[in-house]
């Protein structure tokens, strides 16, 4: 591990805490000549340090970059050695994401970036993903999963970013069928998962799970066209709450519901916080549009809802809208 990286470990540890040059200096075992240098270069990329004579270097509680460094010792124990690639800016994470899948076909890893250019939603929709407000992160999954069992890691997901805002703010998400995230009407997260499947046995040999999540307020505010629909976690622009620790929070309570994914207890997490039971629903099937009341979620994330004519119907994929928004925003 370069002098850099090790600095930043132990700032990011210590965040908020001021650390002598010397002190630096030994536990890195390098000069303290190594460590200005480090310290300078770590500036230069973003990071908040802040230096006070004769008394040494401090990483500011509002420092916000994204890194490997802050987040790994705030992971669970059998997580932390999961490869981390973190960017500045790419296409997609998701993108991404499947090139080191292609190329480390049997590890699992995490994809972070500051910025996505051409950031992917569902149904080939653009998401917007500004630089240093929000989270952009892919998790490359290994599952032994079927491909039925598969849909279940974005109903499971949904869950683990609702889980992660609650324990780590004030806040209480909801959800909207099937991966969209919302707060006090606005929605401020969507997941994609796209899966690479073994036709030979029925098996699912790679998961690419996305997560994109407003965690701020862009600098720049939202474009024209999302400003109806679109919000953010934190609407401050300073707080002591970073995306780092969003991302390991989403991170460890992902895995937690996902080694036992399987038994569906997550389910009940689900159907707590999704809001659009008993609201009157458009969903198209082929080229037909039906309006339903949605009243339940099965045993596989599908949406159970109750048609005009009184018969139920499962939605296992697709999308919904609101015939009424629930705000007077739209949706």
């Amino acid at each position: 591990m370069t002098t850099k990286k090790q600095l930043l470990t132990i700032l990011e540890q210590q965040k908020g805490q001021t650390i002598s040059g010397q002190d630096l200096a030994d536990c890195i075992n390098v000069s303290r000549t190594s460590i200005w240098k480090a310290i300078s270069t770590l500036r230069k990329e973003g990071y908040l340090i802040e230096a006070t004579t004769n008394k040494g270097y401090r990483l500011s509680t509002e420092s916000d970059l994204l890194s490997s460094e802050a987040i790994r010792p705030l992971l669970i124990a059998n997580l932390r050695n999961q490869p981390f690639y973190v960017f500045k800016a790419i296409e997609s994470t998701n993108q991404e994401a499947k090139k080191i899948a292609a190329e480390h076909p049997a590890e699992p890893a995490i994809i972070l970036s500051e910025e996505q250019t051409k950031g992917k939603g569902r149904l080939g929709r653009f998401f917007y993903s500004p630089p240093k407000t929000g989270i952009y992160m892919s998790l490359i999954l290994k599952p032994n999963l079927t491909t039925t069992d598969a849909t279940l890691v974005t109903t499971a997901a949904a869950v683990a970013v609702c889980l992660a805002i609650e324990k780590i703010t004030t806040k209480k998400p909801k959800i909207k069928w099937v991966n969209d995230i919302y707060l006090d009407d606005y929605k401020i997260s969507g997941i994609l998962t796209e899966a690479v499947t073994n036709f030979e046995n029925g098996t699912i040999d790679t998961i690419i799970l996305g997560i994109g999540l407003n965690f701020r307020t862009p600098i720049v505010g939202f474009p024209t066209e999302l400003k109806p629909i679109a919000g953010s976690l934190l609407s401050e622009e300073h707080t002591e709450i970073t995306r780092n620790n969003l991302i390991a929070e989403i991170i460890n309570q992902f895995y937690q519901i996902y080694q036992d994914i399987g038994k569906r207890d997550f389910l009940n997490d689900y159907k707590e916080r999704c809001f659009v039971f008993g609201k009157t629903i458009n969903f198209k099937q082929g080229k037909q549009e039906f309006n339903a009341i949605p009243i339940d979620i099965d045993q596989q994330g599908g949406l159970v809802v109750k048609m005009k004519d009184g018969q139920l119907r499962t939605l296992s994929y697709g999308e919904i809208a609101i015939q009424r928004p629930f705000n007077q925003k739209g949706e």
